[in-house]
């Protein structure tokens, strides 16, 4: 099937379908899902559980994360039954981070939060991506401008993989009524404010009006971006 009718494929199914389309399309291949446990995440997760399909979950933890997010963690893996493999940043490329330029380097400059995203996120991705034929993310176009483009499915060259993103056409309130729904666990700090939660020095509630991903690397003018969807 050609890239084109794959991706009306997809776009004419609801997210279960979708996610057993994936399954199912890509049968025999390694396809890996990418979960920080936002809402979005939360809604690929039981949907890949509610179809018992063949599909790895792996998160990242950077060292930095918030308690909540650990909490909600466990919670999500008792829930459905589930096995999600933790990739941690390399200790040796820690320690030498924080040895030359401290535990904060990253308020300092766009370039010292990039590298330390780098060494916390990217490094990581790429060993929990190694073999995977397909990349299941929980992008969707309205959340930044660097998404709003985004198809549902795209081939990255770089990687060597496709990835696809099966919630991008989905709106806000889209997502609310799913996790309502189908009483799929969420993180506290969403109804805290907290709507893109990252690693928790770098993130912090939002305001009425203010774009959901403010509260990412709030003390810098950028795309708001750590690397892993550029």
């Amino acid at each position: 099937m050609a890239p084109a009718n794959l991706e009306k494929e997809l776009l004419s199914r609801n997210l279960p379908e979708r996610i057993q389309f994936i399954a199912e399309y890509f049968a025999g291949e390694k396809i890996v899902f990418s979960s920080s446990f936002g809402q979005e995440d939360q809604a690929i997760t039981q949907a890949i559980a509610s179809t018992k399909s063949n599909i790895e979950i792996f998160t990242l933890d950077t060292g930095r994360q918030f308690q909540e997010s650990y909490e909600l963690m466990d919670l999500t893996i008792k829930k459905y039954g589930i096995s999600i493999q933790t990739f941690f940043p390399s200790t040796l490329a820690v320690e030498k981070l924080v040895a030359e330029k401290g535990f904060n380097s990253f308020y300092v400059s766009v370039e010292n939060r990039k590298e330390c995203c780098f060494v916390r996120k990217m490094e990581p991705l790429s060993r929990a991506l190694k073999g995977a034929k397909v990349w299941i993310t929980g992008l969707r176009a309205e959340q930044s401008e660097n998404r709003a483009d985004m198809p549902i499915l795209e081939w990255d060259d770089s990687r060597q993989l496709f990835k696809i993103n099966p919630l991008i056409d989905w709106d806000f309130s889209t997502l609310e009524k799913y996790l309502k729904d189908h009483k799929i666990p969420q993180n506290p700090l969403h109804k805290k404010g907290f709507i893109s939660i990252g690693c928790a020095p770098c993130t912090r509630a939002i305001s009425e009006g203010e774009h959901p991903r403010a509260g990412r690397w709030w003390w810098e003018n950028s795309q708001k971006e750590c690397g892993l969807h550029a």
